[in-house]
């Protein structure tokens, strides 16, 4: 009797203070099990049964052995080692007690499906975040497969992520325990989403509510929009709502037992643009967020589900985006002083500083608003203090926008006249979004779109990459759900270490170079391991090098730099320079096997041929752990595309940028021809389907690092049909761009 005890626990038995018996999950549906709030019933195999089974089938040990033998970051060793640690604790016979206790609790709860879910014992705490890292079995029927997924999800303790995970964090892998909450699966014909805190401007005094009719997995795939309310958190009134048209639900599949027995139903044309809630149950929802939320004393995300009229609290977590709320602000009133593209989200106010040249970055204090011509990268640091950016020149793809993408801060381009009409100090309100400059501070718009915290769990076949430059950014980026860095730029920390590479080599002080670099681009191969990084080496072009010190030495003036000496026609002549990189880039993967390389500019296939022969006599050979890629973005990629691959590259990454400007023959960065810079032509479109199915035929990668993909939902839609494998954006478009890529592969999924 003793040992059903230990093995197994009931909800209505744990509070949140027993996490090291039921982990974090667990502790949580029990906490709220006994506060009253509606969780539908179940009962933990608690991590003592979990120790008890490692012990009892002599794991300890040989477990023990084959991790104390593992570099974490030899990523095909790892996957080796995680296989064979799984596999041992999928073959070991569970001990009879344990599994007769789980089958009589089965049995007690009525033999229903029932969702099967890891829960590690430091699972959700600050310090130990282990979410998402172990599986979850839903619509498992049977006590057979019960038991099955039990021992599942021990297993996935040992899951490649999760053992890196425990060994960067310094957790004694042995001491980590794994509980398994079992919970009836709730067959929902509502089902959604609530936030206590309104999650894009932190507004604590709003919740919102997402609703869809059937299962809530149709949310998390990001196949189904759903209804958005807006309610008032102390009144409980809807004081906004988004009523979203669906035309089919998920149900589960009677004939089935397992996760993927869920089926799609059309739902009736009556049914199809109906609100999913009624305004009285949108209420009733509000004031069980609210109680959940006074209960942990803390704004919660919170999963729910109504099943014949009963309202289900599924899950519940802690909001951990939370910042602390702005000063309210006052209606919009004031004038618009100027307009110009949007090009990269938000809203932030702030006194404005003029800066006409780099020399003058030192002005830009904390909190400005930085105001230029236009921005280069000797302007990162200002910008990374300002809490805004507008410029004169410039459209959604100049530097100042991509930058301001990556740093998360609104920016307005191409305003034409903001260095003449703004005055230093004046106190402006910068609207990235529609593209807009007011008068003083004023008050943001209600929010009519739930944010990227949502969306960010979509899972999607399609990689989700990350374009990068700033070290800085690198872990906390690193800790959101992204497959890798699709482009690392090399640019921003050459310009930050200052000195022209030959400048440098002249004074003996090529190894100063290799160094500062290096250890740049370490601090990204360990945050992202063991997913991919791929390092665009320097795309620098001749005005951007004559900026830095001793740079005009060596850098021709020339009449149009974009088309000049850049890219693989340096690396062909320049190869010293180029030899610097290559240094760094074999020091970083010596301990980073996640370092792979990207080629810009490549103009000729002899060109690109050239480039691969250097690396490989530098030791950089094509292998199952590193891989070399070619940039799409010149033209003559596209008409020679299969005499490219030929050379022997394993990817290509489209730079829809260049592409456009040059089949278009428009500068990217003029502000007038804004509105016919479009990826969307019908030439443009048929360069990216046709290196497309090209890298497809061939067996290749494919991905795309312009900002099209996040910009125009249609064209990723194309993308997606056309066989691209990744798409790669900045930081702030990860979640829009995985629930684009969701819907575009669920509508592909029914043709």
């Amino acid at each position: 009797m003793h040992q059903v005890q230990k093995a197994i626990m009931w909800f209505d038995e744990v509070t949140k203070q027993d996490v090291a018996v039921a982990g974090g999950k667990g502790a949580n549906l029990g906490e709220m099990t006994r506060a009253g709030i509606p969780v539908p019933p179940g009962f933990i195999v608690t991590a003592s049964a979990f120790f008890e089974f490692i012990k009892k089938a002599s794991l300890a040990d040989k477990i023990d052995r084959l991790l104390k033998r593992l570099d974490v970051h030899d990523s095909k060793r790892l996957q080796q080692v995680a296989d064979k640690i799984k596999r041992l604790i999928m073959e070991a016979p569970m001990p009879a007690d344990t599994a007769a206790a789980i089958k009589q609790a089965y049995a007690k709860m009525g033999d229903g499906p029932v969702a099967v879910r890891s829960s590690a014992t430091a699972e959700d705490l600050p310090e130990a975040s282990f979410a998402g890292q172990q599986s979850t079995f839903l619509n498992v029927a049977g006590e057979e497969k019960v038991l099955a997924a039990v021992q599942g999800c021990w297993a996935s303790l040992f899951e490649p992520r999760a053992i890196f995970y425990r060994e960067e964090q310094g957790f004694d892998h042995m001491k980590v325990g794994l509980a398994v909450p079992v919970q009836k699966m709730v067959q929902s014909q509502l089902s959604g989403v609530m936030f206590t805190v309104e999650p894009v401007s932190n507004d604590s005094s709003k919740i919102v509510i997402e609703a869809i009719f059937g299962l809530g997995e149709a949310i998390v795939s990001g196949e189904t929009t759903p209804d958005l309310y807006l309610v008032d958190k102390n009144e409980f009134t809807v004081t906004s709502k988004n009523v979203a048209r669906q035309e089919w639900h998920l149900v589960r599949n009677p004939a089935a037992g397992n996760e993927e027995a869920n089926i799609r139903v059309d739902l009736e044309p009556s049914l199809q643009t109906r609100q999913k809630l009624s305004d009285e149950e949108i209420s009733e929802l509000a004031r069980v967020g609210k109680l959940i939320e006074d209960h942990y004393q803390f704004p919660q995300d919170i999963e729910w589900a109504k099943e014949d009229g009963k309202l289900y609290i599924i899950q519940t977590r802690p909001v951990t985006t939370i910042k602390e709320m702005a000063e309210a602000e006052p209606e919009i009133k004031e004038p618009v002083l100027l307009t110009g593209a949007p090009a990269s989200p938000g809203m932030a106010s702030g006194p404005v500083k003029i800066v006409t040249e780099p020399s003058q970055i030192y002005k830009v204090l904390k909190g400005d608003v930085l105001v230029a011509e236009m921005t280069t990268p000797d302007f990162v640091p200002a910008m990374k203090r300002a809490v805004a950016i507008v410029t004169d020149k410039g459209g959604r793809t100049a530097h100042a926008a991509i930058v301001s993408r990556e740093l998360g801060i609104p920016c307005v381009v191409g305003s034409e006249r903001a260095t003449a009409s703004l005055k230093d100090g004046q106190v402006v309100t910068v609207d990235g979004s529609r593209g807009k400059v007011y008068n003083g501070r004023v008050a943001r718009e209600p929010v009519t779109v739930i944010t990227d915290l949502l969306k960010e769990k979509i899972k999607t076949r399609t990689r989700v990459y990350v374009n990068l430059a700033q070290p800085e950014l690198a872990e906390t980026v690193a800790g959101r759900n992204v497959d890798g860095v699709g482009l690392l730029r090399a640019e921003f920390m050459i310009a930050q270490i200052g000195e022209h590479p030959k400048y440098m080599i002249e004074q003996n002080r090529g190894d100063e170079f290799v160094e500062k670099l290096y250890q740049d681009i370490k601090i990204f191969a360990r945050a992202f391991q063991p997913r991919p990084v791929v390092y665009r080496t320097t795309d620098f072009k001749s005005n951007e090098y004559r900026e830095l010190k001793g740079g005009q030495k060596y850098e021709e003036l020339e009449e149009n730099p974009m088309l000049g000496y850049r890219g693989a026609s340096r690396y062909n002549r320049d190869t010293d320079v180029f030899d610097l990189e290559i240094q760094a880039i074999k020091r970083v993967r010596q301990d980073y096997k996640n370092l792979w390389v990207m080629i810009p500019f490549v103009r000729t296939v002899e060109g690109m041929a050239r480039v691969k022969k250097h690396l490989e006599r530098r030791g950089l050979h094509s292998s199952e752990d590193f891989k070399l890629w070619m940039m799409v973005e010149v033209p003559s990629n596209i008409f020679l595309i299969e005499k490219f691959i030929a050379v022997g590259i394993d990817g290509i990454s489209i730079g829809s940028n260049d592409l456009t400007q040059l089949i278009l023959g428009i500068d990217r960065d003029s502000a007038k021809l804004q509105d016919i810079f479009d990826e969307r032509n019908e030439a443009v479109l048929i360069a990216l389907e046709r290196a497309i199915k090209a890298a497809r035929a061939a067996g290749i990668t494919s991905s795309i690092c312009g900002q099209a993909p996040s910009v125009y939902p249609e064209l990723t839609e194309k993308l997606v049909e056309w066989g691209i494998t990744s798409v790669s954006v900045s930081p702030d478009m990860i979640g829009t761009t995985r629930e684009i890529i969701a819907k575009a592969e669920a509508r592909l999924n029914i043709r």
